[in-house]
């Protein structure tokens, strides 16, 4: 059968919404501001418990369904309410919670590229690991192919970490992260990058 034959299969996106991803709808979102450029990858890391993975508490936490009382940590993070669009875990399964038209509320209080409030213009994507520690071949695979979708989907122009658009306030995903192998994996320019990556 010749290409132009071939049935067409289900959408790469629909309504922000990635094909590929497991999805699990966070009620943590909102719209973004009119005329929002999205054009902005911030990368984060995390675990709950803190260097413990597999354990299914970060979706938890991306739903409101974490049970506080689980784990001494969580007292420390209690009635947090916070979200990412893509989670992906060390065995490089993709997550969505949040569709990337909409505002998800990974950054917090942040700026870069001469802009404040990033979570209205940028979507996140959560690697399970510690702050400062290595990330398995796995995520990388996942994360570059996550990554090669947004930027054919969205004008995206810049990927930069959690520390550097919050800088002294947050530190992930920290040293441990290989930007070299993600830019080399996205054949992106030095300048779509944080200059001290």
């Amino acid at each position: 059968m010749s290409p132009d034959k071939m049935p067409a299969g289900p959408p790469l996106w629909q309504q922000g919404w990635y094909r590929y991803a497991r999805g699990l709808t966070s009620p943590n979102f909102g719209a973004r501001p009119e005329g929002a450029l999205i054009d902005l990858i911030v990368i984060h890391s995390i675990s709950l418990p803190p260097g413990q993975f597999g354990t299914s508490q970060v979706q938890k936490l991306f739903i409101n369904e974490l049970d506080w009382d689980a784990h001494p940590y969580f007292k420390s993070i209690r009635g947090l309410e916070v979200s990412s669009h893509f989670f992906i875990t060390r065995d490089g399964q993709l997550w969505q919670f949040v569709s990337c038209d909409q505002r998800a509320w990974h950054a917090g209080q942040s700026s870069y590229r001469g802009r404040s409030n990033c979570n209205d213009d940028s979507i996140g994507i959560e690697l399970e690991g510690l702050e400062g520690g290595l990330f398995e071949a796995a995520q990388y695979e996942t994360l570059s192919s996550i990554c090669a979708a947004l930027l054919l989907r969205y004008p995206i122009e810049h990927l930069a970490g959690h520390e550097h658009i919050a800088s002294g306030r947050k530190h992930d995903p920290g040293e441990g992260f290989d930007w070299s192998q993600l830019q080399a994996s996205l054949g992106l320019p030095s300048k779509c990058f944080p200059a001290n990556a």
